[in-house]
């Protein structure tokens, strides 16, 4: 298993070469801006900062897109539910079906913010190293127990990724065939998942015990490679001035403010 985000951790461009501290406030801001819009009217211009972050990035188009596949499945199952059983304004009637207004509104602010928030995710981890990006995390004031164990998740899925790979071909070299959910295949499975997380408590307490050993927790870490540049700041500020932008628009469209 391959999560692959740091693959083009390494490429030249403006938003790799900015500061991670400031890189993850002012990406952070956004994000949480766009999570607060519920005015589709505001969208449009959603996609357009997002699609320029994206392209100041460079990072692959494809790359994107297969980082989007599998959560966008979810999304995806949404485009069934809400058209067909969310609202009252039929739009068209398909037999017994019928696709509604407001369920097809609600559907495309999700997918949209969806897209938009994933995007911006990926340029975040993706433009870094990830043990770089929990060092900023923990510099900015996160417990420095959960930056570890960020830090720890995603170094040991891959270890889980290949236990359970193992497992299963060795399931399969001694016979075994899934044939629907019968009492057989169940049990199987259930060993399956009942081996992988025996397995997985005891790597972590010896890479518990490991890290005992070699003094984890009393090493001082420093933050010097995080001293931010005129640029950084400036960047970090236009950013954060368009997520409030982008607050003000929703918060005026609303009748919040200004109405």
């Amino acid at each position: 298993m391959d999560i692959g985000l740091e693959t083009y951790a390494k490429l030249d461009s403006p938003v790799h070469r900015w500061g991670v501290r400031q890189k993850l406030i002012g990406l952070a801001a956004l994000i949480f801006a766009f999570a607060f819009i519920q005015d589709l009217r505001v969208l449009p211009a959603m996609i357009v900062v997002t699609a320029i972050i994206f392209a100041i990035s460079r990072l692959p188009f494809p790359f994107l897109v297969s980082r989007l596949r599998y959560p966008g499945i979810f999304v995806l199952a949404l485009a069934v539910v809400l058209p067909l059983f969310s609202g009252t304004t039929i739009l068209v009637s398909l037999g017994p079906l019928a696709v509604r207004q407001e369920g097809l509104l609600a559907f495309l602010l999700i997918f949209v913010k969806f897209v938009c928030i994933l995007t911006l995710s990926i340029v975040l981890f993706g433009t870094a190293p990830f043990l770089k990006t929990i060092k900023a995390t923990r510099s900015l004031g996160l417990s420095p127990i959960l930056a570890d164990m960020m830090l720890l998740s995603y170094r040991y899925i891959y270890e889980v990724a290949n236990d359970l790979t193992k497992m299963q071909t060795a399931m399969r070299l001694r016979g075994f065939r899934a044939h629907g959910f019968n009492k057989r295949t169940l049990n199987s499975l259930a060993t399956l998942a009942g081996s992988l997380l025996v397995r997985s408590y005891e790597r972590s307490e010896r890479v518990y015990q490991a890290m005992i050993l070699r003094g984890y927790g009393r090493a001082k870490i420093s933050y010097e490679e995080f001293k931010a540049g005129t640029a950084d700041i400036m960047a970090m500020t236009g950013v954060i001035v368009v997520a409030v932008g982008f607050v003000l628009a929703e918060l005026f469209l609303r009748g919040v403010i200004g109405g």
